[in-house]
């Protein structure tokens, strides 16, 4: 995991009764190693599972559970607590603690400080799967969110008590994630992305093909990114290991015919065109349905094009914004430019060969009409925020905006 620095200074990490606590307390080391000064606050359920001592060493704060504890000088932790903090995140947020949230009750230090705040207020529900699809527990949950609290997950997976479903708690790496989207600019609210991703796999036989090393990570980046600043997200991905990004419309293929079918089907509606995938120039003509023996022959491959998907895109009489990418070996931007101006586009992202494939991390160069315009070497989601900026600001803007 990159550990890149968190929004927030000052977190309130509250933890309710629940076996995913065992969670929190990792959300909470690494939050502390970001460099955020966590406090901690426990119901008494959650001392049931884990003990206030272990929350105390991770964050080197003292850990309060009682709604009268005498270490806060006025008697007013509920105020105090909110009053210094960024942000307050319910990490487990049980069953109870969600209807609690809903109804404004306020009974224990956590819930009354949740009800006396004035900052945001983030929940990472976790419970058994008939709890979660309880239409108690989702009235609960509409109406937090109709309250301005944002709810992260659940997810849907193995449960402690056996079943599998709906209900457990987002892993701490998706938590983090989901802190740090819920700071970034909502500047791509209500646009429609699409977005291609990863290689493309042309088929020699049954088990041989054509491809190359691009890893999706620059490709699922800008659709995170896109996500993240408010967009709705369609992502046509070549094969790639990267895990699906939440809340993405995802579409797999495997060769370029596939993926410009994918584009063309998914391109009605959409505001922005990015071309992050890697498309290979060309296929095999007629494949081998089956594997081909090996044996002491030269084997001759006949290669046709593919089709240029961005250049089908550009060329329809009313495109989205469009936006592609370059790698190249060397001379960068004197190739990258070409290409933008051969192709039409209003901007392209380029870099180097050896920064692009597989990496965390690497360097941009964004090209416009306005000229070149470097983004230093950064984690390739930082980089992606950086890119979805500059095309906030070149799109068109609405009559009510002008």
């Amino acid at each position: 995991m990159i550990m890149a620095q968190s929004a927030f200074k000052r977190l309130l990490v509250g933890v309710t009764g629940g076996i995913a606590a065992y969670k929190a307390a990792e959300l909470v080391r690494l939050l502390v190693r970001q460099g955020v000064k966590v406090q901690v606050v426990m119901t008494p359920a959650a001392c049931q599972f884990i003990t206030p001592i272990t929350f105390q060493a991770l964050s080197g704060q003292p850990v309060f559970t009682d709604l009268w504890d005498d270490r806060i000088d006025n008697g007013m932790a509920h105020i105090e607590f909110s009053r210094d903090s960024d942000a307050i995140l319910v990490a487990p947020a049980s069953a109870d603690f969600l209807a609690k949230l809903a109804q404004g009750r306020a009974d224990d230090l956590l819930s009354t400080l949740c009800l006396a705040r004035s900052c945001p207020l983030m929940v990472a529900p976790a419970m058994n799967v008939q709890m979660w699809h309880n239409p108690a527990t989702q009235r609960n949950v509409e109406l937090l969110k109709k309250d301005g609290v944002l709810v992260f997950g659940p997810e849907s997976g193995e449960q402690a008590c056996g079943d599998e479903g709906m209900g457990r708690m987002l892993d701490v790496g998706a938590l983090l994630e989901a802190l740090e989207a819920s700071q970034q600019p909502k500047l791509l609210s209500g646009k429609k992305f699409l977005i291609t991703a990863g290689p493309t796999f042309e088929a020699i036989d049954a088990v041989r093909g054509i491809t190359n090393l691009s890893s999706g990570k620059m490709g699922y980046a800008v659709a995170r990114a896109a996500m993240e600043m408010g967009a709705e997200v369609t992502l046509v991905s070549g094969p790639t290991c990267q895990p699906p990004p939440q809340g993405a419309n995802l579409i797999k293929v495997v060769s370029a015919q596939e993926m410009l079918a994918a584009v063309m089907a998914n391109l009605v509606g959409k505001d922005v065109f990015v071309a992050v995938a890697a498309v290979a120039d060309y296929y095999v003509l007629n494949p081998s349905e089956h594997k081909i023996k090996k044996d002491a022959h030269i084997l001759t491959l006949e290669l046709a094009p593919n089709p240029d998907i961005l250049a089908n895109v550009v060329n329809l009489p009313d495109p989205p914004f469009c936006v592609g990418f370059a790698a190249e070996s060397e001379n960068l931007i004197e190739y990258a430019e070409y290409k933008r101006r051969r192709k039409n586009l209003p901007l392209l992202a380029a870099n180097l060969i050896q920064d692009a494939f597989g990496a965390d991390e690497s360097e941009l160069v964004l090209l416009d009409d306005k000229g070149a315009h470097p983004l230093p070497r950064a984690p390739k989601i930082i980089l992606a925020r950086q890119l979805l900026r500059h095309v906030a600001k070149m799109l068109p803007k609405k009559k009510d905006q002008e």
